[in-house]
Formats: structure tokens, C-alpha cells, sequence
């Protein structure tokens, strides 16, 4: 699909300058297709955050507690 946009040539030269791209077309197509990224990316860690998304880690306290526990001996170990 065509666009037709209207950008300043600063805000071009800043979007090749971000995007590397030395082409309008490329660097354009670069520049909205990482926004999009970004929103669906932000859009994720608003549910993490909010708590609608989550993840549990099964044994993830009790590998912490164990490597607690070994922690003095492998500290010693070290110096050794």
C-alpha cells in the first residue's frame, strides 16, 4: 500500500540519521514499522505490570534458598 506523507527535510534527515537507512522509502518503512514495535511491546508490559498478565516460576525460591545455602561453601571454595 501507498502513502503519501508530508516530512520536512529535517525530520528526514533525522529519520535516515535514526534509522541508517540511506533511501526515503526504506528508512520511512523502518521508522513506522519499529514505532509499531515499540507500542505492541509497551502495550505488553502494561499488563505485566498491572498485574492482568503473569508468570509463575515454578522451584525459582527454592533453587534461591539452596543457592543461599551453598553460597559460604563455594565462597571458600574460591579462596582456597
Amino acid at each position: 500500500m501507498r502513502v503519501t506523507v508530508e516530512i520536512t527535510t529535517s525530520e528526514l534527515r533525522e529519520i535516515f540519521q535514526l534509522t541508517g537507512e540511506r533511501k526515503k522509502r526504506p528508512a520511512i518503512r523502518k521508522l513506522v514499522v519499529g514505532a509499531l514495535k515499540m507500542k505492541r511491546r509497551k502495550e505488553i508490559v502494561e499488563r505485566f505490570i498491572s498485574g492482568q498478565w503473569g508468570t509463575t516460576l515454578a522451584g525459582f525460591e527454592c533453587g534461591r534458598a539452596a543457592d543461599r545455602k551453598r553460597a559460604p561453601a563455594r565462597h571458600r571454595a574460591s579462596r582456597s
